[in-house]
């Protein structure tokens, strides 16, 4: 048996996930709809405190990127799989030099095996395509995956890997070591839902309507930090 992590979430009091409704972080879509593809807000209507906010402890996932944007999700949110889409074409419009991260949040016991799984499927060179099929397997096909042997069974069968290491490291103490302070920086932010995407550590997503502005703001602070913060 897996043992559980119970003080993984650093404090976090996460009731729920998502932030389904509007009152976190999130895009504020419904629950278990996309949100709408409406356009953008024009940039120069992003104002900190409304679109986004300076996180609560800035710190960087990679200090080494020139510049770098963090998506915080988790495969258990049904928001971050309508967001993938978007994320995707995101990293295509990111100006050069600019570094795209995805950070699995582990806000609760049921979302650990995710995290985890992140981790085990890059340490263990599964294709990217993977991401995105995991969304759809658990989301659209309604594949029971919720625990790390069910999602190892699942990665063995569409990508060969090796269930019983899959498992081993998943749960190892590298694996572990990385998800703690994946939750450390992700409590620092100031992050409660998710999709969430933060910009040089310094400034995240807040009250987004669409995902297609979610985009934007990320570009608009990207942008900003090329230009010295002006």
């Amino acid at each position: 048996m897996i043992k559980r992590l119970s003080f993984l979430v650093l404090g976090m009091a996460m009731a729920t996930a998502c932030s389904a409704g509007g009152s976190g972080n999130g895009t504020g879509a419904p629950a278990g709809e996309p949100a709408a593809a409406a356009t953008a807000a024009p940039a120069a209507s992003f104002t900190e405190g409304t679109e986004y906010v300076a996180t609560t402890t800035p710190g960087r996932y990679a200090p080494k990127d020139k510049v770098e944007v963090v998506e915080v999700f988790s495969y258990g949110c049904i928001h971050c799989a309508h967001y993938e889409e978007y994320a995707e074409k995101l990293q295509k419009e990111l100006p050069k030099g600019v570094t795209f991260h995805a950070v699995p949040a582990a806000f609760n016991d049921a979302w650990l095996p995710y995290a985890q799984a992140y981790y085990a499927a890059k340490k263990l060179n599964v294709p990217a395509a993977a991401h995105a099929a995991l969304f759809k397997a658990i989301h659209t096909d309604h594949y029971p995956l919720r625990t790390i042997e069910e999602l190892a069974d699942w990665y063995k069968q569409y990508y060969g890997v090796d269930a019983a290491k899959f498992v081993a490291i998943a749960t190892g103490d590298e694996v572990k070591q990385q998800i703690l302070a994946d939750s450390k920086l992700i409590q620092g932010w100031g992050i409660d839902g998710t999709p969430t995407l933060v910009v040089d550590g310094k400034y995240r997503s807040n009250q987004i309507k669409t995902f297609d502005q979610l985009n934007d703001i990320a570009k608009f602070l990207v942008n900003r930090e090329l230009n010295g913060g002006k």
